[in-house]
């Protein structure tokens, strides 16, 4: 008997299964499918985990008395009246919806990974020793582990945990529907989490009508819930599962994991949203490729972090967690990330010497020569733009910029202690982006440089000197320094060069303050990042 046998049986189930009754010619017919009823001679029923109504189908853990192992049994029952039946009126048994799902099944008898336990056999209505109130039934490996409601009992999974979890789920979503099959990852039980911490689909037999869409749903509902604890689809399947039902908005629409729980990652909260989210919204999620692949770019950036102390999540410090908790006394931390965190500490403080002998040889050179002028590269510090030379030409002069900073809508502004790199006179020194996994706006609608005179002024031209070619960004004026974007109003769009691009503005009224919004980042390797060495301003004549 397995270690799972004798755990609690999860919360009782509202009655909706009940077995079809025999006329005369199933009188001989065996009896009805409960705890210890065999299948086929060789499936001994166990224990009752759970089920999906909509399916008209029972999950239980079952033993195969041939190989003597444990093994996952999904019934086909019909619907209670109170409840429907399975077929509508023309197939009130469900018999005939039944047969579709198990000639499905077996169409993808031969489809294998490692996200999805194997299907072992599959039982016609007419196959020998079936019960006479089984309409069918799929066999597949038994998941030792948990039910997502046991896995999240004692409390919500670290968010990097919780991306782990669900990313070979992912990867058996997208190479089922590569083959064009479902895996009906969208109810809570038919889930199930190992012991080292991965998500599998345990049970079989989707419901007719399930589209990949549904799955991706699925996959954002199952990394919801190993998030924050609670189900965000059917509330019905959530109450059987044993597991609250996501809070939602007035007008209906779900919190996003992150107002739930602290710590969560901007990539964790979106990629959840958006799965989870209408199809024709902004940001969702369209296929359990997405999904996969960026869960998987979280994971990998988990080791990058290893060196600075991770965000509070709500949860405590895992044993082989290199930074742990006040007051606890610390396991022995895995050796391989300590020997990185060593390694990554040594680095740090060989450049904290190289900067600070670059400060002190750049403070003695300020002084070792008083005739010396100082020269100070950046905004103009009395607010004012310089008088113009003699004999220069009044039109298309250039303004000084008083101030310059990074501006986003969501998730974090990219390197912003280099954006005075903009406007230091230098095209060499550049300011630029993180590199994404995605293009925008899948991650983050864009980021900007908001850029503010001393003073509101008339502009003829700018000028954006940028190595990143293809990178399209929108001239916006703003009415503050820190506007949101719905308050700036758009003057004109560009696609940068490499090299400098000049953006023409005729026509434009005065302005205090120019957001240049990227829309667009240029690709960079294996993904999408944007620089720029140096933008100026020309007032109109």
């Amino acid at each position: 008997m397995s270690e799972l046998a004798s755990r609690p049986s999860p919360p009782s189930e509202p009655p909706g299964l009940i077995p079809v009754q025999a006329g005369p010619a199933e009188r001989d017919s065996p009896p009805s499918a409960g705890p210890g009823a065999m299948l086929a001679g060789r499936y001994r029923l166990r224990t009752r985990v759970g089920s999906d109504l909509l399916a008209g189908a029972e999950f239980w853990q079952a033993e195969d008395t041939v190989l003597r192992r444990d093994v996952a049994v999904t019934l086909l029952r019909t619907l209670a009246p109170e409840h429907g039946a399975i077929g509508g009126d023309e197939d009130p048994t469900g018999a005939t919806r039944a047969g579709e799902m198990i000639v499905r099944a077996l169409r993808s008898g031969s489809f294998e990974h490692p996200g999805c336990a194997r299907l072992l056999d599959v039982l016609a209505p007419d196959a020998p020793g079936l019960p006479g109130d089984v309409l069918g039934a799929a066999v597949t490996e038994w998941v030792n582990g948990r039910s997502l409601a046991e896995a999240v009992a004692e409390g919500m999974l670290r968010p990097l945990a919780a991306a782990r979890a669900v990313v070979p789920l992912a990867a058996a979503a997208e190479e089922a529907h590569r083959h064009g099959f479902v895996l009906g990852c969208d109810h809570p039980q038919r889930v199930r989490v190992t012991p080292d911490g991965r998500a599998r689909m345990c049970f079989a037999l989707p419901r007719p009508g399930l589209r990949p869409s549904d799955d991706v749903r699925g996959l954002g509902a199952v990394l919801f819930t190993l998030l924050t604890s609670r189900w965000p689809l059917s509330g019905a399947d959530a109450a059987r599962a044993g597991l609250p039902a996501a809070v939602r908005t007035a007008g209906g629409a779900l919190e996003p994991p992150s107002a739930v729980r602290p710590g969560v990652p901007l990539e964790l909260d979106t990629v959840a949203r958006g799965a989870l989210g209408p199809e024709n919204a902004p940001g969702h999620v369209h296929t359990a490729a997405a999904v996969h692949r960026i869960l998987g770019d979280v994971v990998s950036e988990d080791e990058r972090n290893a060196l600075f102390p991770p965000a509070h999540d709500g949860g405590p410090s895992d044993p082989d967690d290199v930074w742990q908790d006040r007051g606890r006394p610390a396991d022995p931390p895995d050796p391989v990330r300590r020997r990185r965190l060593l390694v990554g500490l040594a680095t740090l403080a060989v450049a904290v010497l190289l900067v600070l002998g670059y400060v002190g040889v750049q403070v003695t050179s300020m002084f070792s020569d008083p005739s010396t002028p100082t020269i100070v590269v950046g905004p103009n510090a009395g607010g004012t733009d310089p008088a113009p030379a003699e004999g220069a030409a009044p039109a298309a002069g250039p303004v000084r910029v008083a101030e310059v900073a990074v501006l986003v809508e969501s998730g974090d502004r990219d390197n912003v202690n280099r954006i005075t790199r903009v406007i230091d006179g230098d095209p060499s020194s550049t300011w630029g982006t993180v590199t994404y996994r995605q293009q925008f706006p899948a991650l983050k609608p864009g980021i900007g440089i908001m850029a503010s005179f001393a003073s509101a002024v008339q502009l003829a031209e700018l000028s954006i000197t940028s190595p990143s070619a293809g990178t399209r960004v929108e001239v916006r004026s703003a009415p503050t320094a820190d506007a949101a974007l719905d308050d700036t109003e758009l003057v004109t769009e560009a696609t940068l060069d490499s090299g400098t691009t000049v953006v023409m503005l005729d026509g434009s009224q005065p302005v205090e303050h120019i957001l240049l919004w990227i829309t667009e980042l240029a690709p960079s390797g294996d993904g999408f990042s944007s620089e720029v060495g140096e933008v100026e301003f020309r007032r109109a004549g």
